[in-house]
């Protein structure tokens, strides 16, 4: 449906010059959309539109060094979209290790400990150490992916992203983000094998792919 009103170019340019009025119209315009974004990265309505007036500050404040090779919109949607990576990886900062719940599906079929649900209580200490070590080593094998491949598997396995949004926020191809998370699915499950984290496994994609 196409926008009513003048151009995203032309709001954006008499934003540049200082028009208060085209910027408030660039937030009316968009702010619906990046607050979407934001509520499925962030699953909090506040923090997710704490995370949206920050990109909207943050573009405010860098449209001088705005060069139009792409939308506005794809720009802000960046914006806003690493915010939220931001702050989630601000929630996770003050623990070590938290995997439970993101542990990519198809890393580790088959191994008992790691299937468990958070906060199961391991009675037996063998197994519970092993739980541990398999979750300390997971964790290494992704540390252990180049930055292109890490970044793409924890946007799919634990932000949750679909393909296209992930395409979108890295401003690369969805054919490149299925090859980095078929690339990072297999360096993760051999550094696994290979560390004797767990026995050989299948190759199999994780379920749901490709949306």
């Amino acid at each position: 449906m196409p926008v009513e009103g003048p151009s995203e170019a032309e709001v954006v340019e008499r934003a540049r010059k200082g028009d208060h009025e085209a910027f408030r119209i660039l937030v009316e315009r968009y702010q619906d959309r990046v607050h979407g974004l934001a509520l499925r990265i962030l699953r909090d309505p506040e923090r997710a539109r704490d995370a949206v007036q920050e990109g909207f500050l943050k573009a405010y404040a860098g449209l001088d060094r705005f060069e139009g090779r792409s939308g506005f919109y794809t720009w802000l949607y960046r914006l806003v979209f690493n915010q939220c990576i931001d702050m989630k990886r601000r929630d996770r900062s003050g623990r070590h290790v938290e995997w439970d719940d993101e542990i990519p599906h198809d890393v580790a079929p088959g191994a008992d400990a790691a299937s468990l649900p958070a906060g199961t209580e391991l009675a037996d200490p063998a197994r519970a150490y092993h739980h541990t070590q398999l979750r300390l080593a997971l964790a290494a094998a992704i540390e252990s992916l180049p930055e292109d491949a890490r970044r793409t598997l924890v946007l799919r396995e634990v932000d949750g992203l679909s393909y296209q949004e992930i395409a979108k926020a890295l401003a690369i191809p969805k054919g490149t983000v299925m090859s980095r998370l078929h690339y990072a699915r297999r360096r993760v499950r051999e550094t696994l094998i290979a560390t004797g984290a767990v026995e050989a496994i299948p190759d199999v994609e994780t379920a749901g792919d490709g949306v």
